[in-house]
């Protein structure tokens, strides 16, 4: 019994850690805040029913060491460790 334990417990860990980071492109929306930015993730979405698409948009605190980055910036940003309670994102480029 202890080893149906144990192959669970493997498997499990092997699916949630693929070891890829994410990535994401967005224009920096505000800058105001020491060391870090806001950046605003434009997506398109498709309406389950109805089968309109919409924009949505989603603000991401990321983490800007140098503060080089201003408002209307492209910039990507990638997943990173927890920072903060709100900012688990880092600025790439």
């Amino acid at each position: 019994m202890s080893d149906l334990n144990n192959t669970n417990e493997t498997s499990s860990k092997s699916k949630s850690a693929s070891g890829e980071k994410k990535y994401i492109e967005g224009v920096v929306v505000g800058d105001k805040m020491e060391k870090t930015v806001v950046v605003a993730v434009n997506r398109m979405k498709t309406h389950p029913k109805y089968l309109k698409k919409y924009l949505v948009t989603k603000k991401f605190k990321a983490h800007d060491p140098e503060n080089k980055f201003k408002v209307g910036d492209k910039v990507r940003i990638v997943e990173t460790r927890p920072m903060s309670r709100g900012k688990k994102w880092e600025v790439v480029y």
